[in-house]
């Protein structure tokens, strides 16, 4: 007479499974970060690519550069062909003042950058400021790159 024992689990004869997989209380933020620096890069390698301009070959100065102001600035370019653009939309000598005065109307400030090629004379670089004065630009800056010779006779470029 051999008496088993039973024993009860107190689930009525059922084995209880383990609860399901629980959502988790965290956020895992590596693929987050991940995706940020890499957007990060992206942005640094194409921001020196967004600048505005028409290629010219700009005189020579020892003058520094200016200060950058909070809005885009407004570029004139005069090419070695003769050619107006502002920015990069090429206009003809006739329509120029209409345009800026145009532009003029919708910006706040009257800041305006003239580049002209080194080969362009200097008549044709007047005519084009008397232009941007008319249209309504009196704060005319001319762009020039750095490294060119100065007054007292020393060369900035060292060559």
């Amino acid at each position: 007479m051999g008496a088993g024992v039973m024993q009860n689990d107190g689930g009525g004869g059922r084995r209880r499974k383990r609860s399901r997989a629980r959502p988790m209380a965290e956020i895992n933020v590596t693929p987050f970060v991940d995706v940020m620096l890499v957007l990060l890069i992206i942005f640094m390698v194409a921001a020196p690519l967004l600048t505005v301009g028409v290629p010219v070959e700009l005189p020579k100065t020892a003058a520094g550069a200016l200060t950058a102001d909070q809005e885009e600035p407004l570029t004139v370019t005069i090419t070695a062909e003769g050619a107006i653009q502002i920015q990069t939309t090429e206009t003809s000598r006739d329509q120029l003042v209409a345009k800026l005065r145009a532009i003029a109307a919708e910006r706040e400030g009257d800041r305006v950058f003239l580049r002209a090629d080194g080969a362009v004379p200097y008549s044709d670089v007047m005519q084009i400021m008397g232009a941007l004065n008319a249209g309504g630009f009196s704060n005319i800056g001319l762009v020039t790159d750095t490294g060119g010779p100065a007054l007292d006779g020393t060369d900035i470029s060292g060559g």
